[in-house]
């Protein structure tokens, strides 16, 4: 199987409702997807999603990415597969989105290739996997009514964005609370919304009322390190980070200050699948659990955080993958099952996916 062809289009599709968090606001989803052809006729699919707020990608940075690594691998062997994945790492830094959508296209032809599904090639075996679902920030009322929602269509986790007015979202959380069952369990979302003495401040106020979610997410800046820790030493609820851990160092140097709870691994933060199986090690050698989320992703990207998912089925013990939940409508054809809280990979080649 020789590379042939490699080429980029676009996913777009429109979402249900808004999504809103205190970085930004998406109607519409807009995804880069790039595709690769081999002489034999297989295609391998990759995804990624441009979130400048981030990863500082934008789609015109991811393609010229594309462009800029594509002649370095057309014309290799899928066999030598080392090669390749190591060119698209070292031609170029950062660029981590840009490298995921091609990663995952390249891994998709590694497992055609080997007549496997991607998780089987991995070493895994789960198939089965129940996700939360984002409830969008907003007034009181409709996060209340949006939660009841997702209730009503399966889903016992819900995750919260806050991270706005730390006031304000107390009293969003205690409300959104007090109307559930006490079996439906809370993720906090806060998007390097505060300082650290603010989350400190607002999850004693929770904690004081017997409100202990599943954990609170990345509430102070990316790189405020210390401010993670001090939070963690303070308060009962766990810490998770996602926009302070891209690489293996940034997590190492977190685990090794026992400044959080949990571990967020994103292919889109990772720069693909290779090394969030590597992440994921790194937190096993540390016994901290992670989580596997996404962006505002396709089926294309969230099928590969699944398949992820199954390999490190161990150590990523809490599923963020609802982002195809999220959109009304697309044009991607997979054989995975996405029914609102459970995801169910098959046994097709490759992803399991196909895209026209």
């Amino acid at each position: 199987m020789k590379i042939s062809h490699i080429y980029t289009t676009t996913l777009k599709a429109p979402l249900k409702t808004p999504f809103i968090t205190s970085l930004r606001r998406v109607d519409t989803l807009e995804d880069l997807v790039v595709i690769i052809e081999c002489d034999d006729g297989n295609i391998g699919i990759g995804e990624g999603a441009p979130t400048p707020v981030i990863t500082g990608e934008t789609m015109g940075s991811m393609i010229a990415c594309i462009e800029f690594v594509k002649p370095h691998i057309l014309g290799k062997e899928i066999e030598d597969f080392d090669t390749i994945i190591s060119l698209v790492h070292t031609l170029i830094v950062k660029n981590t989105t840009a490298k995921s959508a091609l990663e995952i296209a390249l891994y998709d032809l590694k497992s055609k290739s080997k007549k496997l599904p991607l998780y089987r090639m991995l070493g895994g075996k789960k198939t089965i996997f129940s996700t939360d679902i984002t409830i969008s920030m907003g007034e009181i009322d409709k996060m209340i009514a949006d939660s009841h929602e997702a209730v009503a269509l399966g889903y016992d986790t819900l995750k919260i964005k806050i991270g706005e007015n730390p006031k304000k979202d107390l009293e969003r959380v205690v409300a959104i609370h007090q109307s559930l069952d006490k079996n439906i369990k809370l993720r906090l979302d806060a998007n390097q919304g505060w300082s650290a003495k603010q989350s400190v401040t607002f999850l004693h106020a929770l904690e004081r009322q017997n409100i202990i979610a599943e954990f609170i997410e990345q509430p102070v800046a990316a790189d405020d390190i210390d401010g993670l820790k001090h939070i963690k030493e303070r308060v009962q609820t766990p810490v998770l980070a996602d926009e302070s851990i891209f690489s293996l160092k940034d997590a190492r140097r977190l685990l090794e200050m026992q400044a959080i709870d949990y571990v967020n691994i994103k292919l889109a933060k990772t720069a693909g699948i290779t090394y969030a199986l590597k992440l994921a090690d790194v937190a096993h050698e540390f016994n901290v659990k992670c989580m596997i989320g996404c962006m505002l992703e396709g089926p294309i990207s969230v099928a590969a955080g699944v398949h992820v998912a199954s390999a490190k089925a161990d150590i990523i013990t809490m599923i963020d993958l609802d982002a195809v939940s999220l959109l009304a409508s697309h044009r991607v054809q997979t054989s995975i099952q996405f029914d609102e809280s459970t995801i169910i990979l098959s046994d097709s080649y490759g992803l399991g996916v196909s895209y026209s």
